[in-house]
């Protein structure tokens, strides 16, 4: 999501763009640890470089939308109403995001990422008020998870069945080693959200 925003944010010739992250709750569930880290992982080399800012991070408590709104709007403020990129932690909290900009005359002059791919958020891609939201294909995931279980019922490494697991850390316990199928997420923007709606998602 970081970096989509970040191409949009060049696209646009937008110059030292001022970010506000608005995460799912960091605190709750892997989920919203990886968003934040993987959001960080693209933004802060360039914050360090000085090519942007990050303005505010907010941290929602456990992906509660009705809080959303009312949390950017004080970061907004905070930010005396100047934002350029917003990082949402999904399709829900950045449909959120959009009311509180509609609000302050910001509607579409702001990147805005989430995830999910829902109704909202692929109409709000339509209608140009989001940037990009993400789309994990259910059938690709259930087509994996049958793969997994036959590999594991006949006592095979999934390995031999042409599957590549990864570490995937877990933040409750950092020394636990689990291991996971890692599937592509594919990014949906403007030029592609047709093939997602056809596509019945």
């Amino acid at each position: 999501q970081a970096q989509t925003l970040v191409d949009c944010l060049n696209q646009d010739g937008v110059q030292d763009p001022k970010i506000i992250m608005e995460d799912g709750g960091t605190d709750v569930d892997n989920n919203a640890v990886l968003f934040a880290k993987g959001a960080h992982e693209v933004l802060d080399p360039l914050q360090r470089a000085g090519k942007l800012k990050i303005e505010s991070e907010i941290v929602d408590k456990g992906w509660d939308v009705t809080q959303a709104a009312p949390i950017f709007t004080q970061a907004l403020t905070a930010n005396n109403e100047v934002v350029d990129g917003v990082v949402a932690a999904n399709d829900d909290i950045a449909n959120a995001v959009i009311g509180v900009l509609k609000q302050n005359g910001l509607q579409g002059k702001v990147a805005i990422t989430g995830q999910d791919s829902g109704v909202e958020g692929l109409d709000n891609i339509i209608s140009g008020q989001q940037s990009m939201t993400v789309f994990k294909n259910v059938t690709l995931e259930a087509n994996a998870a049958a793969q997994l279980a036959i590999a594991l019922i006949s006592n095979k490494n999934p390995a031999s069945a042409g599957m590549t697991l990864s570490k995937f850390d877990d933040p409750q316990s950092p020394s636990h080693d689990l291991q996971a199928l890692l599937l592509p997420a594919q990014v949906i923007t403007q030029a592609n959200v047709n093939d997602v709606v056809k596509a019945g998602a």
